[in-house]
């Protein structure tokens, strides 16, 4: 694939990127356009989302969607998603993976977003995105909240990491193996961890991506970084004592993931429309670029 749409400009130490994934999660939609909870306009909020995604990055490798996908698991949800979601991919030349989280109903997501029979089984895939592998798992459990991963899943990924990719291997899932500060999400947090650990320790996993908690998040998971999206629907305000944490229709991001040969960064971008510099821009990028490296550490590195 191309490298990122900022390659041509290096001013540093690391090479470009080889692979850029955008990374949304949690649009929770409902049929026939309803509020969620009367109150949140989450279609209207996924909108400014998939505006912002077009402006950040030309040719993304994927678009990828941690779960909560819809809030009801509704099928005229998933087909208004779909309706929203696949021209924007197909503009920009990329591909959508869907990934099922605790609201969703597996039946109506394979048949609605998949074309695939409206059965329970896991909704898991692989795909070889120019050598970086994307594996997507399944951890909702029908009929409840909570996460999990059970012993068929986890032995079809075991088998499928055996053998590395050449830019290693991400996995995406709804439910993150990582702790969280505000006590309701550890009710429904991802079950059968130190299996998944067991699973991934030593393999070529990179990168974990996921959602679930509406606020993003890092941490490490069996020497794994993990990176958490925030919700484009509703975000939880943080900035209250965690038993006050509470939603709120402000705050809506999605990330920007950046796949290096030695490192991946995670950007989160705000989904807002704020007074903005016009400072820097590809002209001044492309001046930057005549300069050789002493003198653009003159002409912008040194203090005046």
């Amino acid at each position: 694939m191309p490298a990122s749409s900022d390659s041509a400009f290096v001013f540093g130490r690391h090479e470009p990127a080889s692979h850029v994934i955008i990374h949304v999660s949690d649009p929770h939609f409902l049929a026939n356009g309803v509020r969620l909870g009367g109150r949140y306009d989450v279609e209207a909020n996924f909108a400014r989302t998939l505006e912002a995604i077009r402006a950040v990055h030309p040719h993304p490798a994927a678009i990828v969607i941690t779960g909560d996908l819809t809030d009801l698991g509704e099928p005229d949800a998933y087909r208004r998603l779909r309706l929203a979601v696949e021209p924007v991919a197909q503009e920009l030349g990329t591909i959508i993976v869907w990934v099922a989280g605790n609201h969703d109903e597996r039946p109506a997501l394979r048949a609605g977003l998949l074309d695939l029979p409206p059965t329970q089984e896991p909704v898991t895939g692989v795909w070889d995105l120019d050598g970086l592998r994307l594996i997507a798992l399944d951890t909702s459990v029908p009929g409840w909240h909570h996460g999990d991963l059970e012993a068929g899943q986890l032995s079809w990924l075991a088998e499928v990491l055996s053998e590395p990719a050449p830019h290693g291997t991400l996995l995406a899932m709804h439910h993150p193996p990582l702790p969280s500060h505000l006590p309701l999400f550890d009710i429904l947090e991802l079950r059968h961890q130190d299996q998944l650990a067991a699973v991934i320790r030593d393999t070529d996993v990179r990168g974990i991506l996921a959602g679930h908690l509406h606020y993003s998040s890092h941490g490490t998971f069996a020497g794994v970084p993990v990176s958490v999206s925030s919700a484009t629907c509703y975000t939880m305000n943080v900035a209250r004592p965690a038993a006050d944490v509470n939603g709120m229709d402000a705050a809506q991001a999605f990330q920007v993931v950046h796949v290096r040969p030695d490192t991946i960064t995670h950007t989160v971008v705000p989904v807002t429309d704020a007074p903005t510099g016009d400072h820097f821009s590809t002209a001044w990028l492309e001046e930057m670029a005549r300069l050789s490296h002493d003198e653009r550490l003159e002409a912008f590195s040194r203090k005046r």
